[in-house]
């Protein structure tokens, strides 16, 4: 519910924008040599040339950018606080002398996705520890349940929004393709007028055509730099969820045959 609300917000916010800047900026009246507006006196006129197609180009350029920020923020918040490296072994430290206790209160210290991860497993085991009349390997069969759970809950927030950038980014150049089409229409149906071409339509023609192409691509090329970043990014932290608990039911593991030795 939340995430459709806030990409409600975002589509409309970016609409608004995109839409004030276009018309209010790039179509002032200072930024042409006519008052008919089709000679652009410098770049914010030559893009209001491209059509109202600039403004869709321009609100996806806006919601690539958006999102981007918001998965920067949302994976620098799931590394937790401070470098994940040290935490690990602090953490199978802990586990190697059997203090729980000081397993769990450095997941509470990291507070990212990993130490979430960690922290379920470790609860599930102290909550078991003391319970006789189940086996040790039943034991860490509830705690790697446990630890599936937590990542059923974990990894899709790792991976929110970057199927919408990978979207934006093919949605972005069919727009500013389709934008391109139109404008060469324009462009050969000034060329197709008896007479003398109408310089003025023809050049209006080709500065759309252009302007919805740099547009297209602009978008196309920050979404998919930013879905590969992330995408990498992701599947660095899910390689360290996997070794990290491989690694803590290994140790649990070890510690449970040793108290039934």
């Amino acid at each position: 519910m939340k995430q459709s609300i806030f990409m409600t917000v975002v589509i409309v916010v970016a609409l608004i924008v995109s839409a004030l800047i276009f018309y209010g900026v790039f179509g002032n009246i200072n930024n042409f040599k006519t008052p008919e507006k089709n000679t652009p006196a410098n770049i914010m006129g030559a893009i209001y040339l491209g059509g109202p197609i600039v403004v869709l180009l321009m609100a996806l350029s806006i919601m690539v950018i958006t999102f981007t920020i918001e998965r920067q923020l949302s994976l620098s918040k799931a590394k937790g606080r401070g470098p994940i490296e040290p935490f690990l072994k602090k953490v199978q430290s802990s586990l190697l002398e059997g203090n729980i206790d000081d397993a769990i209160a450095e997941c509470d210290k990291q507070r990212g996705s990993i130490a979430n991860i960690l922290r379920q497993g470790l609860d599930k085991y102290q909550s078991l520890a003391g319970n006789n009349k189940i086996e040790a390997e039943q034991k860490l069969q509830e705690v790697q349940s446990a630890i599936e759970e937590a990542m059923m809950l974990e990894v899709p927030l790792l991976e929110k929004n970057l199927v919408v950038l990978s979207t934006i980014a093919s949605v972005s150049v069919l727009i500013g393709l389709f934008g391109t089409v139109v404008g060469m229409i324009r462009s050969f149906q000034a060329l197709a007028t008896a007479g003398t071409p109408n310089a003025a339509e023809l050049s209006s023609g080709i500065s759309e055509a252009l302007i919805n192409t740099a547009g297209g691509l602009f978008g196309a090329i920050v979404g998919t730099i930013s879905y590969n970043y992330f995408v990498t990014k992701v599947g660095n932290i899910t390689y360290m969820i996997d070794e990290a608990t491989y690694n803590m039911l290994q140790i649990l593991t070890l510690k449970g045959n040793k108290k039934s030795a």
